[in-house]
């Protein structure tokens, strides 16, 4: 998953689909609005969705000048009702303790197995790829809120040959905030938005899912700003349902908690 960089925010997660499969929705029940959509999202999963994620990410980032840098993440997700979806990121080498924490609408940046800084840049994909399964949609809505994202405009398209639901503009138009549900399987597919104040819209492509567990996740994450590739990940080692200490994802503890990817 994407980490904060100078020339945006990178942000992502797996996607994933838990067991069973939603029917497919027609014409006739198209939704009206995005909170319809988000309705529709919580409802199908609702009591079924994982509260635990954890996987290892192949990092392939881009630089300015063209040339790429490959980084081994290691990613930890955990929902519960009282702290909501906290992600944590462990950069490179663990033993180093570099990485952040992220929760819907705040970031804890840690070096060194410190916290250096601490900023209201929530994670905008944690709403829409695991806490609207688990948690009131009053609550996802409000945690959207800072994307941006009109609620109020639906339209229809297709993403790698599948129908989807776009929430917050038209099928013809790349400049809106704007995120794509798969209408099968309700699950994220694209979004389309500036991640962080004052930087570019940048595309995300969620794909590559792969079956884990009782559910799916998407492997393969393509982002991209303007046309050009900004970051792609590759997961893999994924693991849900685990046990995760809540140690873990607060970041005075970053170096004292157990980490599954530690010996």
């Amino acid at each position: 998953m994407p980490r904060l960089r100078p020339f945006a925010a990178l942000v992502s997660l797996g996607a994933v689909l838990s067991a069973g499969s939603p029917l497919v929705a027609s014409a006739q029940d198209a939704p009206r609005t995005g909170r319809e959509v988000l309705d529709r999202m919580h409802a199908a999963y609702s009591g079924r969705w994982y509260r635990t994620l954890t996987f290892v990410q192949r990092t392939t980032i881009t630089k300015k000048d063209g040339g790429t840098e490959v980084q081994t993440w290691h990613e930890s997700l955990r929902a519960t009702p009282d702290g909501g979806t906290r992600l944590r990121i462990d950069f490179g080498d663990l033993a180093l303790g570099n990485g952040v924490i992220y929760t819907a609408d705040s970031v804890y940046v840690v070096r060194g197995g410190k916290v250096v800084a601490q900023r209201p840049d929530g994670n905008p994909f944690l709403p829409l790829i695991e806490g609207v399964y688990v948690q009131p949609v009053e609550r996802t809505v409000r945690d959207l809120a800072g994307t941006k994202v009109d609620l109020n405009t639906v339209s229809s398209g297709v993403w790698h040959g599948r129908p989807s639901w776009i929430v917050g503009a038209a099928a013809t138009d790349s400049s809106a905030p704007q995120f794509w549900v798969d209408r099968e399987r309700l699950v994220l597919v694209r979004m389309i938005l500036a991640v962080a104040p004052g930087q570019p819209m940048m595309d995300i492509d969620l794909g590559g899912y792969a079956k884990v567990g009782q559910g799916w996740l998407a492997t393969k994450i393509a982002m991209s700003v303007g046309g050009k590739p900004a970051q792609a990940e590759e997961y893999s080692d994924w693991k849900v349902g685990m046990d995760l200490s809540p140690a873990l994802f607060e970041a005075a503890s970053w170096s004292t908690a157990p980490h599954w990817a530690k010996p």
